[in-house]
């Protein structure tokens, strides 16, 4: 996890690029006490979150058996980024894969480069999803295409993201990291107050099963687990 902070914009990195950010322990443990810290700190006024390499994130790292300390952790990064009072900008390329997408969908905004792809495998390969997907994905994209995506794994472009409006807008891959800290600078430029209030009262308004649809994932996942 590498995080740099300019102009009031703390730029918070994903550093797993040869394994394309997949998430291990030590990195949602670094990513989850970056937000907490972030949230305090004053001089924090927006963040940025991306991926290094060629993708913004391939998801959990398979490779390593799941537990409940990874679980708890990845889903304390989702509530750490709902609950955050500083909006939160998020910048996505390459693969952007089952956790990846449900940590992108608990941020604030999101620009896409024209080489993202999307893909929730969790249905397929046996494990439940997290993030609060369950409660974030219906609202964005509908409850039936929200079932489709979930079920059926099926890869989706930057171009029907935006359609389905999983992510604010698409730019070409060359000016991506420009355009997405153009529009975190934009963020950080916001009476803090007001921000912070937009972000509560929308997560109270849209959001308000957050905390249950994570309570519901955790105890899915664990039951899957167990077997």
């Amino acid at each position: 996890m590498q995080s740099e902070l300019a102009d009031g914009v703390l730029t918070l990195t994903l550093n797993r690029p040869q394994r394309l950010n997949a998430i291990d322990e030590p990195t949602a443990r670094a990513l989850l006490q970056a937000l907490r810290d972030a949230d305090a700190d004053p001089q924090v006024r927006a963040l940025l979150l991306r991926g290094a390499g060629r993708a913004f994130c391939a998801g959990r790292d398979i490779s390593e058996p799941p537990t409940p300390e990874i679980l708890e952790l990845v889903q304390g990064v989702s509530r750490a980024m709902v609950e955050c009072s500083k909006p939160i900008a998020c910048a996505v390329h390459g693969w952007v894969v089952g956790a990846g997408v449900e940590w992108m969908l608990d941020t604030d905004l999101v620009v896409a480069a024209r080489s993202a792809r999307f893909k929730l495998p969790e249905a397929n390969i046996g494990v439940f999803v997290t993030g609060g997907i369950t409660s974030v994905l219906p609202r964005v994209a509908g409850l039936m295409r929200a079932k489709a995506l979930l079920l059926l794994g099926e890869e989706f472009s930057a171009e029907q993201a935006e359609r389905w409006g999983l992510v604010s807008r698409v730019v070409d891959d060359a000016s991506l990291d420009d355009e997405a800290l153009q529009l975190a600078g934009r963020l950080a430029a916001l009476d803090p107050r007001v921000a912070s209030r937009f972000k509560r009262v929308l997560k109270q308004m849209s959001l308000a099963d957050f905390a249950h649809s994570i309570a519901l994932e955790s105890q899915m996942q664990t039951e899957l687990m167990a077997k």
